[in-house]
């Protein structure tokens, strides 16, 4: 999955995905502009095997935390040394988590993501809300749902790891109570802030008291 290469870089000129544009305002009489893109609303889900006590979290390459550790000299080449600077820099550790894309139900959203990236079949009414907040204030301010479910082996139907149809390139992690706790510890760690959030909310209001 980090086997990475033959990384150019280009302007964006069109995407499906992201719309770039660019605001002009004034703040207390002051002419500003801020430049922003306008991104799908999202759901992201925490998932704890109770058989195994385990934290079902996914491993993936993200080109955005690849290319904030590429040197802006580098970047200027328009052609990334993948010697370098290995794919393996951009893997994350975060929660199975999609775009808000094909039905306005979020908890069915949120089924249909754990069903393609982990492999669980899970009825939509397990699902429990966490959370809904802004992820990406800076640049986008999309809003991102944070659900909670709990899964078995028997809800285990295949191995996941996402849509091949659609490049999804994805590990399913079984994370450990300990190994989570000790992730925590950790002064720099590849993951969005909303994964930490989540593991210190499972932590305080669904781990098992003799584990937590």
């Amino acid at each position: 999955m980090d086997d990475i290469k033959d990384v150019t870089l280009e302007p964006l000129k069109d995407s499906q995905f992201v719309k770039p544009s660019r605001m002009n305002y004034k703040q207390n009489g002051v002419s500003k502009i801020w430049d922003l893109v306008s991104l799908h609303e999202s759901v992201s889900v925490i998932i704890f095997n109770t058989e195994r006590q385990r934290l079902i979290v996914v491993k993936q390459f993200r080109p955005a935390v690849y290319y904030s550790g590429v040197s802006k000299e580098e970047r200027a080449k328009g052609k990334v040394d993948t010697e370098v600077f290995p794919g393996n820099s951009g893997l994350t550790l975060e929660l199975c988590a999609g775009i808000v894309d094909k039905t306005s139900d979020l908890a069915k959203t949120a089924k249909e993501e754990v069903l393609e990236e982990c492999g669980y079949s899970v009825p939509v009414e397990a699902f429990e809300k966490v959370i809904t907040y802004r992820s990406g204030v800076g640049v986008s301010g999309d809003r991102q749902t944070m659900f909670y479910v709990e899964v078995t082996d028997a809800m285990k139907v295949s191995q996941g790891g996402g849509l091949a149809s659609e490049g999804e390139m994805i590990d399913v992690v079984e994370m450990t109570l300990e190994a989570a706790h000790k992730y925590l510890e950790e002064p720099e760690v590849n993951s969005p802030g909303g994964f930490l959030f989540a593991l210190l909310w499972f932590f305080q209001n669904k781990a098992p008291k003799q584990n937590s």
